[in-house]
């Protein structure tokens, strides 16, 4: 196979090695089936060309040689040990051994080898796995594509639990409106910057951490959700009570210091209207400044749903709210078009600016170009009333469609939450893509001038007042998935109101959030054009100057799996899909390779913000995704049909369909790049932690975030405790004591980081996924870390139920 494999690809332009090995191979293993020793030196042979081919391919990267040298020099070790059994079979052998009776060691040279090469290819293991297991930290400097790194990516130095059933009191923040004894929104607050100024866990007693309290939502999928569940979901704190959402939008209220239920309100959310999984990041809280403290709702807490509701309860009792919407409830699906059930809703946590709810929607990717709109709406946080609705291509009418018509469909839509400025009272929306992702020649003017760009919107009247766009025509679903940071940014004529801008693609702006200026130089550069027609492709993108998380282009010598022979079949497949590097244009005619992957770069985690130290923290993926547009008569084939059209639904694999109903193409995606093995194609790390000079966008230090420990072939856990830099979903939270903590890797570990130096100073295992963000409160003087541990399906992490405490121990707490 390895011979075969070998001559193809070859054929298709890629490397010469395993032409070579296979006869190698090929004729030792023949050699060897003849009783001849000779087959073994072949053997031997042909492994020490495996090292000498894979030392110069990849030099001494552990994760890249594994798959090159770890089951030839095992095998090596094997045939060298059988050496001696094919020596003695041997004619030569036999006589020998009858004539006359040498030394054991001249009896037996095979044996002496076999030694020798055991003690060597232990050693060369022992040091792939030394080279494997260490600290990948970098000095202070930059780093990265923009700097000049290779291509091999990553730079080398050396309690209690509660299950049963507070007033709220004013959120408290600090002056910089960052979050401080409370954590009163879901970024910390609406500027999003997600970090706290509690300090009393550091660096220096971060180890003696503890889990103090578990709370269990009792949400847990049913037999017809069929396991689709992701609740991502981050609390808020506010006074002494903490309030979430679980997985199907179950609104729950805890006592902050010790987990106790005090209310929850389950608005009832149909498995039916679960998209992609049940998810929801998070609650909102608004305080009505003019009604008495006693009063119904005067505080209340208010969330979007999966079926599309807009739902605001009391924040001290759960009882709905009467005077907002009917009965505490606002239906989303008016003016929306036809009503299917989960096909639009909200998975995303409100912004509240100014007295105004403002939400987007999640629409369920290319489905049809029919797609529900992706109309952003402002609501009054007291009546529930509709403010202003903005449809970008309608800009001419403010509110709801007349009665008969709707919004226009198919629009880019916001999927994540906005960030907002109180002051300026701006939001600044961060919109994705119009509906077909992947194909986007039936598109609208006004779709592909917003496609995928942060938009500032009046909060007053919903009217656009700047848009940056960070993809032109984007047929990748390269969406922005992060909600924004808005910072003060240290500039030398002093302090500028900005706001940071991650992206999919690992590009990161810095935009003047007054104008949509970027602070820095934004270069339009050359891209891939071509692919299907008709198309209307950009021939430049816009790249950051100032920092970007991606990683360099692939090639073929950046294939994996856990053997030569999955990993050349990676390999071939490399060399017959399309790629030419990043916004390689979708075909038809054959795969195309999208690297970085939807989930690549920065998603709905964010980065977090240390403007006191002027440090930015970003998790990001690096993953690939093996594509191909297909005709409408192979969709047809295959029974992919929208979600609006009854069908039997596609049993589930690794690959995803998409309709993309109304135009010519349909859309399979390989998510990951996925092998037989359940491997990906592509070598470790699939995601990293990075620490970004604020400043200048140099990068302080860089890392692989996420152990191997629950990854491995066919889907059985290594439980190897080495940094492979796992697929990560969900963000950081940065305090004054100088950590970030984070969970998001699939390790189901939460760690503290020393942001100084990208040390990990503590662990602790989940008892499920921590696919969400983390963040910290205060209640009578004591710090608490709270994280919700409830996994994720999408990324093959144990889903639970669990919301996960920590503090010092009592006579631990530091000032």
């Amino acid at each position: 196979m390895i011979f075969a494999g070998g001559v193809w690809l070859l054929a298709l332009g890629g490397s010469w090695y395993y032409l070579i090995a296979g006869a190698g191979l090929a004729a030792s293993g023949l050699l060897m089936i003849l009783a001849s020793p000779t087959g073994v030196w072949i053997y031997l042979l042909t492994c020490l060309l495996t090292w000498l081919w894979a030392l110069w391919e990849v030099g001494t990267d552990g994760w890249a040689l594994v798959p090159r040298v770890v089951a030839p020099t095992l095998l090596a070790v094997l045939a060298l040990l059988c050496l001696p059994v094919l020596s003695r079979r041997s004619t030569a052998g036999e006589k020998a051994v009858a004539q006359e009776e040498p030394s054991s060691a001249a009896r037996h040279p095979g044996r002496m080898a076999a030694a020798v090469f055991v003690a060597v290819c232990a050693a060369a293991i022992l040091a792939i796995g030394g080279r494997i297991g260490m600290a990948e930290i970098n000095p202070a400097g930059p780093v990265g594509p923009a700097a000049g790194v290779a291509s091999k990516g990553w730079p080398e130095d050396a309690g209690q639990t509660t299950t049963a059933s507070g007033s709220p009191q004013k959120a408290s923040t600090d002056r910089d409106g960052m979050a401080g004894s409370d954590w009163p929104a879901f970024g910390g607050s609406y500027l999003a910057a997600r970090y706290s100024s509690l300090n009393q866990i550091s660096a220096a007693n971060v180890a003696n951490l503890k889990r103090v309290w578990t709370f269990h939502t009792l949400d847990l999928p049913s037999k017809a959700a069929n396991g689709r569940y992701s609740p991502e979901t981050t609390p808020i704190k506010v006074g002494d009570s903490l309030y979430l959402c679980s997985a199907k939008n179950i609104l729950i209220a805890l006592d902050a210091k010790v987990g106790h239920e005090r209310w929850r309100y389950d608005p009832k959310v149909s498995d039916d209207a679960i998209p992609y999984g049940a998810t929801c990041r998070g609650v909102a809280y608004y305080k009505n400044a003019t009604a008495g403290p006693d009063d119904l709702c005067s505080a209340r807490i208010i969330e979007g749903t999966l079926d599309a509701r807009l739902i605001a309860v009391d924040a001290k009792t759960g009882q709905p709210c009467p005077d907002f919407g009917r009965n505490g409830t606002v239906d989303l699906w008016d003016g929306m078009g036809e009503r299917v059930p989960g096909w639009y809703g909200n998975v995303a946590a409100p912004t509240i600016v100014r007295g105004i709810v403002v939400i987007g929607g999640q629409v369920k990717d290319n489905e049809a170009e029919a797609a529900p709109p992706g109309v952003i709406r402002g609501y009054d946080a007291i009546t529930g009333k509709l403010a202003w609705a903005w449809d970008m291509c309608r800009p001419d009418r403010t509110g709801a469609p007349p009665p008969g018509e709707t919004y226009t469909l198919g629009t880019p839509n916001m999927w994540t939450s906005a960030a907002g400025d109180e002051g300026l009272g701006y939001v600044y929306v961060p919109l994705g893509n119009a509906a077909g992702d992947y194909w986007g020649g039936h598109r609208k003017a006004c779709e592909n001038e917003f496609n995928s760009s942060l938009v500032a919107l009046d909060v007053k009247t919903g009217k656009p007042v700047w848009r940056f766009q960070t993809v032109h025509y984007d047929v990748w679903d390269y969406d922005l998935g992060s909600q924004p940071s808005l910072v003060d940014f240290p500039a030398s004529g002093g302090a500028v109101p900005a706001v940071i801008l991650p992206s999919k693609q690992g590009e990161i702006y810095v935009l003047d959030r007054r104008t949509g200026k970027s602070l820095f130089p934004v270069e339009e550069r050359k891209v891939p054009t071509g692919g299907v027609e008709p198309e209307h492709l950009s021939k430049t993108q816009p790249f950051s100057t100032y920092a970007s998380l991606a990683r360099p282009p692939l090639l073929e010598k950046d294939m994996w799996g856990m053997s030569p022979l999955d990993q050349l079949w990676c390999r071939i497949q490399f060399r017959r899909m399309a790629y030419e590097g990043i916004y390689t244009p979708p075909r038809s005619d054959r795969p195309f390779l999208e690297y970085p992957s939807y989930n690549g770069g920065s998603d709905w985690g964010s980065v977090a913000v240390d403007l006191r130290q002027g440090i930015i923290i970003a998790n990001y993926n690096a993953m690939a995704n093996n594509d191909r547009l297909l005709t409408r008569q192979e969709a047809d084939d295959r029974g992919v049909l929208p979600i609006n059209v009854p069908h039997e639904p596609l049993k589930p694999g690794r690959v995803e369909y998409g309709a993309m109903a109304g135009g010519p193409y349909a859309v399979e995606v390989n998510p990951g790049w996925r092998q037989w093995t359940g491997l990906m194609c592509t070598e470790p790390p699939y995601g990293g932690i990075r620490a970004i000079e604020l400043t200048t966008g140099k990068t302080l230090w860089e890392k692989p975030l996420g152990e191997a420990r629950e990854n491995g072939p066919f889907g059985i856990p290594s439980k190897l405790p080495i940094d492979i830099g796992t697929p990560n979903n969900g963000g950081s939270v940065i305090t004054a004591g100088g950590l970030v903590f984070i969970a998001a890797a699939t390790d189901n570990l939460i760690r503290a980081i020393d942001i100084k130096t990208g040390k990990v100073l503590w662990k602790d295992t989940l008892p499920a996924g921590g696919q969400a963000s983390p963040m910290t409160y205060e209640v009578d003087g004591r710090q608490y870390l709270l994280i919700m541990a409830g996994g994720h399906h999408f990324m093959e992490t144990p889903v639970g139920d669990a919301v996960v405490a920590y503090a010092l121990p009592q006579s631990n707490k530091t000032s």
